[in-house]
């Protein structure tokens, strides 16, 4: 009898990915729908090999209690990837926290509540392990491990990390005052790669179309994040979700780069085809522009031209991820766009 997995979050830019890996692998799989009047966000999924017999889509949201009790019955387990992703919100607790924070007590109540769920694989962030890059250097770091809490973001800054600081905690909270179920957490670095959702408003995407389009012309500003490939996340889930031995966090990043290395792939593999910069923009003139790209000084201050390091070994050796090459991500990412 095949397992039956309950992925929420199914529908979206990693999600999307997580479901493809499972149904090849013959799982059924439960996915929650904000509202099947909303075809174009799921009609994807229906289009996927065994889609037809192994996929369940239900409608539930993220915010109302008990939306999940249903469905997590019967489940073998639950990767829970629905949050909130966006850096446009007008109040920080309402439109970050309390749904990042509510949407996993709301699922893992229903893990709670089911007789047949065994593990629980949650999708936190590096933004849980760390806030800002020079975090590493006040610490007195070499690199940052999946010992390491962010304990410098907030809701005044750095919300969005801030609500992956609390949801996070909430679950290993959650986790901790029962027995029925285990908790692994997978940590991403910065996402990148082709989408299988055509019309995701993923800020990964989002990302990407700002570096092509020529937002970045007169210079990228010196940042420096991990990487992952979008197929590579997905497979850590996967992954996590099947070896008996998984447990505790895993930060999943194929490197750290920053914009200008990014650049000189687009630039190796396609030739004057987009504007982009030509040099690093100088941190102060970014003083000066920030707010143009919503980001506040002490971002600029605690972030643009410090380097960051990650610890990937859990995820090499106690996962068994084989990364893919970066230039490989961009490549697939920017012949996608081409594509559309």
């Amino acid at each position: 009898m095949a397992k039956t997995i309950l992925v929420t979050g199914g529908t979206g830019y990693i999600g999307s990915w997580v479901v493809k890996e499972l149904l090849e692998k013959n799982y059924r799989v439960r996915v929650p729908v904000r509202s099947f009047g909303l075809k174009e966000k799921y009609q994807h999924l229906q289009g996927l090999p065994n889609s037809d017999s192994l996929l369940e889509l239900f409608e539930a949201d993220l915010l109302i209690d008990g939306a999940f009790d249903s469905a997590a019955e019967g489940a073998d387990a639950i990767i829970h990837m629905a949050s909130p992703f966006t850096l446009r919100f007008k109040n920080p607790q309402l439109d970050l926290v309390d749904p990042a924070v509510k949407g996993t007590r709301n699922v893992l109540s229903a893990a709670n509540k089911s007789t047949t769920v065994k593990r629980v694989v949650l999708t936190s962030s590096v933004a849980a392990v760390h806030g800002d890059n020079i975090d590493m250097k006040e610490q007195g770091l070499s690199e940052f491990t999946e010992e390491h809490f962010n304990s410098t973001s907030s809701l005044k800054h750095q919300p969005y990390s801030f609500s992956k600081v609390q949801a996070e905690k909430e679950a290993w909270r959650i986790n901790a005052e029962q027995t029925n179920w285990d908790l692994v957490v997978i940590n991403p670095a910065l996402v990148l790669g082709p989408s299988l959702a055509g019309n995701s408003n993923s800020e990964s995407l989002q990302i990407m179309k700002d570096l092509l389009s020529g937002k970045y012309r007169f210079g990228a500003p010196e940042l420096y994040f991990g990487f992952v490939d979008v197929r590579d996340v997905a497979k850590a889930h996967v992954l996590a979700l099947e070896n008996p031995n998984a447990k505790g966090r895993y930060i999943i990043a194929e490197r750290v780069s920053n914009f200008m290395e990014l650049v000189t792939i687009i630039n190796k593999n396609f030739p004057s085809q987009y504007k982009l910069p030509q040099m690093t923009a100088p941190k102060w003139l970014l003083y000066m522009v920030s707010p143009l790209f919503g980001l506040s000084p002490r971002f600029v201050a605690r972030n643009v031209g410090h380097r960051i390091a990650f610890n990937t070994n859990r995820s090499r050796q106690g996962l068994g991820l084989v990364y893919t090459p970066f230039e490989q991500t961009v490549v697939d990412m920017v012949k996608q766009f081409q594509g559309n």
